[in-house]
């Protein structure tokens, strides 16, 4: 199949885009993952999701699959695709519910060594510090925050994927920020 990647470097229109990944066209595909993997990415894992790379994966053959089912313009399209993520994040949970824990016997790490280590050390704590932070909130305003940060969704949009009205995000919202904000004053500097 060729590539009909438009010649231009310039950005290409989200409905060209769509139009292209619905003729599965594998720039555009690669171009929609590429462009939205790492907002869903950082959701699951802001979530809890034990295996958020997994998830992403999960999101995305379900996004190309139902593809031809959406319309609307870039907006309705991250909205979409975040209510997709929430509905996974939500089947995930119950699946585990269901199913025994179990533990791994004496499986080897191998380690790499990377050019920078100290900055990647930082790094890793940073993300640490930061999911932590998020794992002390209640699921729901969790939800919100991740949402309305990660997936940079408008509070009507949020409200949608979790089924309550604007108000009660809005409150949501607002309890998370001050339960960060006084965890993040605990914090020795």
């Amino acid at each position: 199949m060729a590539d009909r990647r438009p010649s231009g470097i310039g950005e290409v229109a989200f409905d060209d885009l769509r139009a292209a990944a619905l003729a599965h066209d594998p720039w555009a595909c690669r171009r929609l993952y590429d462009d939205y993997a790492g907002r869903v990415l950082g959701y699951l894992r802001a979530q809890g999701a034990p295996e958020p790379e997994d998830l992403t994966s999960e999101v995305f053959l379900r996004v190309f699959d139902r593809l031809p089912q959406f319309s609307g313009d870039e907006p309705n399209f991250r909205s979409w695709l975040f209510t997709i993520a929430h509905r996974i994040i939500i089947d995930d949970a119950r699946r585990r519910q269901r199913r025994p824990r179990t533990t791994a016997l004496g499986i080897d790490v191998e380690s790499h060594a990377t050019d920078d280590v100290e900055h990647e050390a930082f790094a890793h704590f940073g993300a640490e510090w930061a999911d932590e932070l998020l794992k002390s909130l209640p699921p729901d305003q969790r939800a919100v925050i991740a949402l309305r940060v990660t997936a940079d969704l408008s509070l009507e949009q949020v409200a949608e994927i979790v089924g309550k009205r604007v108000g009660a995000v809005k409150s949501l919202q607002h309890r998370a920020l001050q339960s960060l904000r006084r965890r993040c004053e605990e914090v020795p500097a």
